[in-house]
Protein backbone atom coordinates (compact mmCIF):
# COMPACT_ATOMS: atom_id res chain seq x y z
CA UNK A 1 0.00 0.00 0.00
CA UNK A 2 1.52 3.47 -0.82
CA UNK A 3 1.02 6.53 1.22
CA UNK A 4 1.75 10.03 -0.82
CA UNK A 5 3.91 12.38 1.13
CA UNK A 6 4.41 15.51 1.59
CA UNK A 7 8.09 17.67 2.74
CA UNK A 8 7.73 18.57 5.61
CA UNK A 9 11.58 20.12 6.53
CA UNK A 10 15.03 19.74 4.55
CA UNK A 11 18.02 20.47 6.98
CA UNK A 12 21.33 20.75 5.36
CA UNK A 13 23.93 20.17 7.27
CA UNK A 14 27.72 20.65 7.31
CA UNK A 15 30.86 19.16 8.32
CA UNK A 16 29.66 16.19 10.38
CA UNK A 17 26.44 17.57 10.90
CA UNK A 18 24.38 15.07 8.03
CA UNK A 19 21.96 16.53 6.12
CA UNK A 20 18.22 15.45 6.78
CA UNK A 21 14.97 15.37 5.05
CA UNK A 22 11.65 14.82 6.73
CA UNK A 23 8.61 13.48 4.70
CA UNK A 24 5.08 13.68 6.33
CA UNK A 25 2.02 11.61 4.94
CA UNK A 26 -0.29 13.97 3.06
CA UNK A 27 -3.05 13.03 4.64
CA UNK A 28 -1.85 12.52 8.31
CA UNK A 29 -3.62 10.61 11.03
CA UNK A 30 -4.13 13.04 14.01
CA UNK A 31 -4.50 10.34 16.68
CA UNK A 32 -0.51 9.12 15.50
CA UNK A 33 0.98 12.09 13.34
CA UNK A 34 3.85 10.28 11.47
CA UNK A 35 7.08 11.48 9.91
CA UNK A 36 9.57 9.71 7.58
CA UNK A 37 13.27 10.87 8.00
CA UNK A 38 16.01 10.22 5.67
CA UNK A 39 19.37 10.87 6.13
CA UNK A 40 20.71 12.39 2.98
CA UNK A 41 24.25 14.20 1.83
CA UNK A 42 24.14 17.90 2.41
CA UNK A 43 24.56 18.75 -1.67
CA UNK A 44 21.30 16.40 -2.14
CA UNK A 45 19.85 18.28 0.16
CA UNK A 46 20.41 21.70 -1.40
CA UNK A 47 18.92 20.42 -4.40
CA UNK A 48 16.06 19.45 -3.08
CA UNK A 49 15.82 22.94 -1.04
CA UNK A 50 16.79 24.73 -4.56
CA UNK A 51 13.76 22.84 -6.07
CA UNK A 52 11.11 23.45 -3.15
CA UNK A 53 12.51 27.24 -3.35
CA UNK A 54 13.23 28.19 -7.11
CA UNK A 55 15.44 30.90 -7.50
CA UNK A 56 17.18 31.12 -11.00
CA UNK A 57 20.62 30.07 -11.71
CA UNK A 58 22.59 31.06 -14.93
CA UNK A 59 23.14 27.52 -15.84
CA UNK A 60 20.40 24.38 -15.41
CA UNK A 61 21.36 21.84 -12.05
CA UNK A 62 21.86 17.90 -12.51
CA UNK A 63 18.14 17.64 -11.69
CA UNK A 64 16.61 20.33 -13.80
CA UNK A 65 18.72 18.99 -16.56
CA UNK A 66 17.09 15.50 -16.24
CA UNK A 67 14.30 16.82 -16.18
CA UNK A 68 14.34 18.80 -19.67
CA UNK A 69 15.81 15.63 -21.35
CA UNK A 70 12.97 13.56 -20.06
CA UNK A 71 10.52 16.05 -21.46
CA UNK A 72 12.86 16.33 -24.42
CA UNK A 73 12.16 12.67 -25.37
CA UNK A 74 8.83 12.85 -24.98
CA UNK A 75 8.13 11.27 -21.59
CA UNK A 76 7.26 12.49 -17.83
CA UNK A 77 7.92 11.93 -14.01
CA UNK A 78 4.60 10.72 -12.99
CA UNK A 79 5.81 9.82 -9.22
CA UNK A 80 8.68 8.92 -6.86
CA UNK A 81 7.92 6.06 -4.38
CA UNK A 82 10.51 5.15 -1.46
CA UNK A 83 9.82 1.61 -1.88
CA UNK A 84 12.37 0.18 0.62
CA UNK A 85 14.87 0.31 3.25
CA UNK A 86 17.64 -1.31 5.09
CA UNK A 87 19.26 0.06 7.92
CA UNK A 88 19.59 3.63 7.18
CA UNK A 89 19.79 2.95 3.80
CA UNK A 90 16.46 3.98 1.96
CA UNK A 91 15.39 2.94 -1.85
CA UNK A 92 13.45 5.10 -4.40
CA UNK A 93 11.78 4.72 -7.47
CA UNK A 94 11.14 6.91 -10.16
CA UNK A 95 7.76 5.63 -11.84
CA UNK A 96 8.01 7.48 -15.36
CA UNK A 97 5.98 7.63 -18.48
CA UNK A 98 7.84 7.31 -22.07
CA UNK A 99 6.60 8.77 -25.06
CA UNK A 100 5.06 5.74 -25.73
CA UNK A 101 2.80 6.04 -22.91
CA UNK A 102 4.51 2.73 -21.20
CA UNK A 103 5.14 2.94 -17.55
CA UNK A 104 9.23 2.52 -16.49
CA UNK A 105 10.20 1.97 -13.17
CA UNK A 106 13.82 3.27 -12.63
CA UNK A 107 16.27 2.77 -9.24
CA UNK A 108 17.59 5.61 -7.82
CA UNK A 109 18.32 7.62 -4.51
CA UNK A 110 15.28 8.90 -2.66
CA UNK A 111 17.38 12.12 -2.50
CA UNK A 112 17.81 11.97 -6.29
CA UNK A 113 13.84 11.37 -6.82
CA UNK A 114 12.68 14.03 -4.54
CA UNK A 115 15.40 16.77 -5.78
CA UNK A 116 13.45 15.73 -9.36
CA UNK A 117 10.05 15.26 -7.95
CA UNK A 118 9.87 18.92 -6.59
CA UNK A 119 10.89 20.48 -10.46
CA UNK A 120 8.46 18.16 -12.21
CA UNK A 121 5.28 18.83 -9.61
CA UNK A 122 4.92 14.89 -9.14
CA UNK A 123 4.06 13.40 -5.87
CA UNK A 124 5.84 11.17 -3.35
CA UNK A 125 4.54 8.39 -2.34
CA UNK A 126 6.08 5.88 0.55
CA UNK A 127 5.44 2.05 0.99
CA UNK A 128 3.34 0.98 4.31
CA UNK A 129 6.59 -1.35 5.12
CA UNK A 130 8.90 1.68 4.78
CA UNK A 131 6.93 3.66 6.97
CA UNK A 132 6.11 0.50 9.58
CA UNK A 133 10.18 0.29 9.70
CA UNK A 134 11.55 4.00 9.38
CA UNK A 135 8.61 5.95 10.83
CA UNK A 136 8.72 8.39 13.39
CA UNK A 137 6.20 9.99 15.71
CA UNK A 138 5.95 13.42 14.46
CA UNK A 139 6.36 14.97 18.09
CA UNK A 140 6.09 18.77 16.60
CA UNK A 141 2.72 17.59 15.44
CA UNK A 142 2.14 15.91 19.07
CA UNK A 143 3.29 18.97 21.02
CA UNK A 144 0.66 21.28 18.19
CA UNK A 145 -2.24 18.69 19.05
CA UNK A 146 -1.77 19.15 22.94
CA UNK A 147 -1.39 22.64 22.78
CA UNK A 148 -4.75 23.20 20.38
CA UNK A 149 -6.56 20.81 23.29
CA UNK A 150 -5.62 22.99 25.60
CA UNK A 151 -6.85 26.02 24.08
CA UNK A 152 -9.88 24.59 23.66
CA UNK A 153 -10.60 23.37 27.17
CA UNK A 154 -9.68 26.89 28.48
CA UNK A 155 -11.65 28.17 26.01
CA UNK A 156 -15.08 25.52 26.83
CA UNK A 157 -14.00 26.85 30.47
CA UNK A 158 -14.28 30.55 29.54
CA UNK A 159 -17.69 29.94 27.74
CA UNK A 160 -19.12 28.01 30.16
CA UNK A 161 -18.40 30.59 32.79
CA UNK A 162 -21.54 33.07 34.32
CA UNK A 163 -21.55 36.25 36.34
CA UNK A 164 -22.59 34.23 39.15
CA UNK A 165 -19.44 32.15 39.07
CA UNK A 166 -17.41 35.50 40.01
CA UNK A 167 -19.94 36.35 42.99
CA UNK A 168 -17.90 35.93 46.43
CA UNK A 169 -20.63 34.89 49.55
CA UNK A 170 -18.31 33.69 52.16
CA UNK A 171 -17.34 37.51 53.08
CA UNK A 172 -13.45 36.52 53.70
CA UNK A 173 -10.44 38.46 52.05
CA UNK A 174 -12.16 38.13 48.52
CA UNK A 175 -15.50 39.59 49.12
CA UNK A 176 -16.12 42.64 47.68
CA UNK A 177 -15.26 45.72 49.67
CA UNK A 178 -18.43 48.02 50.28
Amino acid sequence: MLTEMDIKTVVIGGGPVSSLIVLKPAKQNEKEPLSLPIRIGSVEATAISMGVNPENSARPMTHDLLKSVMESLGGHLRSVIINDVSGTTFYAQLDLVNADGRQVLVDCRPSDAIALAVRCGAPLFAEQSVLDVAGMPDFGAIEDQEHNQEMQDFHEFVEGLSPDDFNVTDGGDNAPQK
